[in-house]
């Protein structure tokens, strides 16, 4: 890290209103010269906000921002750019039907006698890609990349502008585990080169491992700042939620009751050769785990009829069932939230009262098929209470939302249906500790009403912490199934990784 004393960037005073929302008041931050700053705070704590600011997405209400120690105004993408500020969003920012060379010159394309100079360009990316260690062709189409790699097509598109600041807003959270660690020594590599990262996660160990210093924001306002050898788990927590969480994952011993989902020689189109045969009872949180591609999210999705299965049974409390849709699925009892909530869990420009009222249209509709308004406030409200969604109100629209209170509307319009089996896919990706608990806590709460609950996470702390047991899938198939008493990070992944049971 540099030794320069005027820090690169710095943040004076900013602050943002929205219509019935604070999002920044008074916030202010530095950044030194080839440092990791990593920007935390709980989903709606103003992290976002200020980032599309400092990129020129959106403008402040008031505040002050310096590069170099010189006042600058930045009001437009291009106006960040021109002063080497860069973002690269959650949900990547490419053209995959373009090759890799269009996507780094995309809008500043080199010419030569008004034509594309393509020779130049392809030089060009290549000399990007070498910086960021991705050896792909330059001419190849963006699509057929994989997510890690687009990833790194967006840092080395961000270096070809002459990036000084680069920030990153969750870049790990849909990479493999050999994906991220490669972002890592990418990260490890600009700042050595003195590139300045402002780095955003709600994986709190990736933070302890890349930053030279922690900024925390809550409510809005900041929170404080921890040096590198304040880094620890439990500090950051500390002042993201502004209480200690001792006991994150407050399970307790519940007694299951009847097998709710049985699952018999069930084989999946993703992985024909392999049958599937597992149980869950009434008042069971089983947790599954399994490296990227075990194919998980595969299963859930045939438990809930998005597709068909090749064979097998289904029963939900003893009866079977053969679902060709969700439509059936629901009707059995069994809900989904999944993986990805704004492509497939919410209607983003529908309100929060829409959006719980979705699965409930048929079952509550009125004679002569008139929608249940009244039902659906009702239910709406609850929901809202219950699981503490902070909305402005029902009527808010979804994607105004953080993404902890999405994903709390997600599995509300499934709750307000009364299932006898919940699906969780990745629940708490993306969203920050005080959400995480909330989910954790309403896990805990469904499982001793008599839900069966079955969660796929790729967090092993999440696995081992909320598991009654766990079933472990390796390659399409079940390898082995740990009870909560043998659950631990190493029988997990040797299940994970093709070992045999024991």
């Amino acid at each position: 890290m540099s030794d320069t004393k005027t820090p690169l960037l710095e943040v004076r005073g900013m602050s943002k209103r929205f219509p019935g929302v604070r999002a920044l008041h008074e916030v202010s931050l530095t950044l030194g010269h080839g440092e990791v700053l990593a920007v935390l705070g709980e989903n709606g704590a103003g992290k976002s906000t200020l980032m599309k600011i400092l990129a020129g997405v959106q403008p402040a209400d008031s505040g002050e921002l310096l590069l170099d120690g010189k006042a600058v105004i930045i009001n437009s993408v291009q106006a960040a750019l021109d002063h080497h500020v860069a973002l690269i969003h959650q949900e990547l920012n490419l053209a995959d039907n373009l090759s890799v060379a269009a996507n780094i010159y995309l809008g500043r394309e080199l010419l030569k006698f008004g034509l594309l100079d393509r020779q130049a360009m392809m030089a060009g990316t290549r000399v990007e890609l070498k910086k960021v260690g991705l050896e792909v062709a330059p001419g190849a189409l963006v699509s057929s990349l994989s997510i890690g790699q687009q990833q790194l097509v967006e840092i080395a598109k961000a270096l070809s502008i002459n990036a000084k600041v680069l920030i990153m807003d969750e870049p790990t959270s849909s990479l493999s585990a050999q994906e991220t660690q490669r972002l890592f020594t990418v990260v490890n590599d600009l700042r050595d080169r003195g590139v300045s990262i402002i780095y955003i996660s709600h994986r709190l160990g990736e933070v302890k491992e890349l930053a030279d210093r922690v900024t925390v924001l809550r409510d809005g306002e900041n929170a404080g700042d921890l040096h590198r050898d304040e880094i620890d788990h439990d500090a950051m927590v500390r002042l993201m939620v502004g209480r200690d969480v001792s006991q994150f994952y407050a399970r307790k011993q519940h007694v299951p009751g009847e097998v709710m989902l049985q699952v018999e020689d069930l084989v999946t189109s993703a992985h024909p050769q392999h049958e599937l045969n597992f149980s869950v009872r009434s008042g069971e949180i089983v947790g599954l785990s399994g490296l990227v591609g075990a194919g998980r999210t595969e299963m859930l999705q045939v438990l809930f009829g998005v597709d068909v299965a090749l064979a097998g049974q289904i029963r939900v409390a003893g009866e079977v069932t053969d679902f060709s849709s969700p439509r059936d699925a629901i009707g059995a009892g069994i809900a989904l939230v999944p993986e990805d909530r704004k492509a497939q869990g919410l209607v983003l420009g529908m309100s929060v009262t829409h959006n719980i009222g979705l699965p409930g249209l048929r079952r509550h509709q009125r004679p002569c098929g008139f929608r249940n308004g009244e039902q659906e406030d009702r239910d709406t409200e609850e929901m809202i209470r219950e699981l503490r969604v902070r909305t402005p109100g029902p009527g808010q629209i979804s994607q105004y939302l953080s993404g902890g209170n999405q994903q709390k509307v997600v599995i509300g319009k499934w709750l307000s249906l009364r299932p006898r089996v919940l699906l969780l896919d990745e629940p708490t990706r993306g969203i920050d500790v005080g959400a995480r608990q909330e989910i954790y806590a309403l896990m805990e709460d469904l499982a001793a009403k008599g839900v069966a609950v079955l969660f796929v996470s790729s967090e092993m702390e999440e696995i081992l912490g909320m598991s009654d047991r766990t079933l472990v899938m390796h390659e399409g198939r079940i390898s082995g199934e740990l009870l909560r008493d043998e659950l631990s990070e190493q029988a997990v992944m040797h299940l994970a990784t093709g070992g045999s049971a024991a």
